[in-house]
C-alpha cells in the first residue's frame, strides 16, 4: 500500500467494526526502515515522558496494525503480516555525501 505522508494528516481512522478512533494528527517514522510505525491521534507535545508515554500507548495506533489507506483509515484489531521483499520492490538505501 502506498499513500502520500501529507494526505493522511486529519484522515478519519474506523475499525474494521465501523468504532471511530480519531483523526490523524501525526505520524512516527523509522527512518533507518523507512516506514511509518505509528499514528497518533493527538499532539505528542508532553511535558513529562510520562505524559509522552500515556499518548503513545492510549492514543496511537501501530502502523501495522491498518489494512486500507484511501478517503479513510481502516484499522484491524492485529497486525497484519509482513510483505516479503521481491526483487522488484526492493530499493537502494540512500547513502549521506
Amino acid at each position: 500500500m502506498t499513500v502520500r505522508l501529507s494526505k493522511l494528516f486529519g484522515m478519519d481512522i474506523y475499525t474494521t467494526d465501523a468504532e471511530h478512533k480519531g483523526k490523524v494528527f501525526d505520524l512516527v517514522i523509522n527512518l533507518e526502515k523507512g516506514k511509518i510505525e505509528t499514528i497518533t491521534t493527538e499532539a505528542l507535545k508532553a511535558r513529562s515522558k510520562v505524559e509522552a508515554k500515556k499518548i503513545i500507548s492510549e492514543k496511537s495506533i501501530p502502523y501495522n496494525k491498518v489494512r486500507s489507506a484511501k478517503d479513510i483509515i481502516i484499522v484491524g484489531s492485529t497486525a497484519r503480516p509482513e510483505e516479503p521483499a521481491s526483487e522488484s520492490s526492493s530499493r537502494t538505501p540512500l547513502r549521506r555525501r
